[in-house]
């Protein structure tokens, strides 16, 4: 026996209606054919009127027996279930050019490719999850107690040093305003305005730019590295109006300058090009 469908259809015997109909196609055309030819090839009347009933009842029996086993074979197909998971969807297989768009077709391929990925995600996940079970019991006796408490760590830098480095950084940049202030005490604080929201849109793109490179510049045991790296990063924007695209070649895109700079080449380019 077949395969049974999600839905609820017997794919085997669904193939062997489809040839059932075409049989009884077949025996009805007979029929009608057999009309059509009328009583031929006999001397006698009576043996022409013979020989046409004879004809027509075999006819007549081919399509009796044709339709008899496309019920048989109807009862096997099954019906598709009234939950289908794909709903209405199933309304795609009615598509009169189905040979062009075979949506349905390739929709319960992929329905069939998710639940078998699913079934085999449940499975991979208990066996981790017995594997996690297992090292944990294992390391509870002995590798617990030897492994020692992590201690929580914090980079204090002396201020002297954190002048050098700005002082440097301010001297690398002359055409920036850098101002370092202490506010609280030791703890320094250097002064950039990108936070104040500009009334042109290329400046809020530049600043919304400048948001995401203050999170992807992180490196917390070298400190000076990273505010270099941003510093240097956002000093590639003083040619903001001169540099081209590097994809397109353009100076302009829907009115705007390229306002994106590459983290690591320091590239120009527009919003769409980067992608």
């Amino acid at each position: 026996m077949a395969d049974m469908l999600s839905v609820g259809v017997n794919l085997e015997a669904f193939a062997q209606a489809i040839s059932a109909i075409q049989a009884l196609r077949s025996s009805v055309s007979r029929v009608f054919d057999c009309l059509k030819d009328g009583m031929r090839n006999k001397e006698t009347l009576e043996g022409r009127e013979k020989a046409f009933i004879a004809h027509f009842q075999d006819n007549l029996h081919s399509v009796n027996r044709d339709l008899n086993e496309l019920e048989r074979l109807s009862n096997l197909v099954g019906k598709p279930s009234e939950n289908h998971p794909l709903h209405n969807s199933g309304l795609l297989s009615l598509d009169p050019v189905q040979d062009k768009t075979p949506l349905y077709s390739q929709l319960l391929q992929a329905y069939k490719w998710s639940n078998k990925l699913q079934y085999h995600a449940g499975l991979a996940s208990g066996l981790l999850n017995q594997q996690s079970l297992k090292r944990s019991a294992n390391q509870m006796g002995v590798s617990a107690k030897r492994r020692p408490k992590a201690q929580p760590t914090t980079l204090v830098l002396p201020p002297q040093y954190v002048d050098d480095v700005i002082s440097r950084i301010d001297r690398m940049f002359p055409e920036m305003s850098i101002h370092l202030s202490r506010p609280n005490g030791t703890s320094a604080m250097l002064l950039l305005d990108i936070w104040s929201k500009s009334n042109y849109q290329v400046f809020q793109k530049v600043t919304d730019h400048a948001t995401t490179a203050l999170l992807h510049y992180q490196l917390p045991q070298m400190p000076d590295v990273v505010v270099r790296s941003f510093m240097t990063w956002l000093r590639s924007y003083i040619k903001l109006f001169q540099a081209p695209c590097q994809r397109c070649g353009k100076f302009l895109q829907d009115g705007l300058p390229p306002t994106w700079r590459d983290f690591r080449t320091l590239e120009a380019f527009h919003d769409t090009c980067r992608q």
